[in-house]
């Protein structure tokens, strides 16, 4: 993560491992549609984990097939809906959501429980979720550590290129107002998402794609409306 500001505003940019870990859980579970908010797919795709599973013939051999993604969620009784928009019938996607909206809060998830293998203790009052961790965790730690490492990489090699966009920004819309400005916070969470766009996640948080913030002129003309409002 890298922090640009003053003693009035901040802007955070990041890429949280919690984050590509909760998104990539959502694909290999078959959520993508029954969650909010709706971002796009992952790019690239997170692969379901092969293991092991035996075979009806007489021989027994062990073969290899992906984990199924998804599949019924345990019922409950029904109920209203939930202000998230998630089914509340829905216990898996209810769960989700709760995990995303603490990995997506920049505070949240500074302190909320890590993910620890084999059994997650973490989620064990949210079991539909524990269970679909148990099952792609392999698969999803892999992928989002790889995707955290390029993002590093990518971060490391033009950051006071990505610095200048965010700061040149502020610093043309404060000569605009001929002022400075005001107090204002905003973390911006960089996703590998198959479409190019940005996405509010939270109060005071966007997820933009990773494609759009390695093109400069799109992260700047995207920004400054966002800039022009806030400040």
């Amino acid at each position: 993560m890298f922090v640009e500001g003053t003693l009035r505003w901040q802007v955070t940019e990041d890429c949280p491992w919690d984050l590509l870990m909760a998104l990539a859980v959502r694909d290999l579970a078959g959520l993508s549609d029954r969650v909010r908010p709706t971002l796009p797919a992952l790019d690239p795709a997170v692969s379901p984990a092969l293991r092991p599973q035996r075979t009806g013939g007489p021989d027994r051999r062990m073969r290899t097939r992906p984990v199924p993604l998804g599949g019924p969620a345990r019922s409950q009784p029904h109920g209203d809906e939930p202000a998230d928009g998630t089914d509340a019938s829905d216990p898996l996607a209810r769960q989700w959501q709760a995990w995303f909206e603490v990995a997506a809060d920049r505070h949240r998830r500074l302190t909320a429980p890590l993910l620890q293998p084999p059994h997650f203790e973490a989620f064990d009052r949210a079991i539909d979720l524990q269970d679909a961790i148990i099952t792609h965790y392999d698969a999803a730690a892999g992928w989002a550590a790889e995707r955290h490492a390029e993002y590093v990489r990518s971060s490391a090699q033009n950051h006071a290129q990505r610095a200048a966009d965010i700061v040149d920004v502020v610093h043309e819309r404060e000569h605009e107002l001929r002022r400075q400005a005001g107090y204002f916070r905003l973390d911006i969470d960089v996703l590998p998402l198959a479409e190019e766009g940005a996405w509010i996640v939270g109060p005071h948080t966007v997820a933009i794609s990773a494609t759009m913030r390695d093109d400069s002129v799109a992260f700047r003309d995207w920004l400054r409306p966002l800039v022009a409002a806030l400040v």
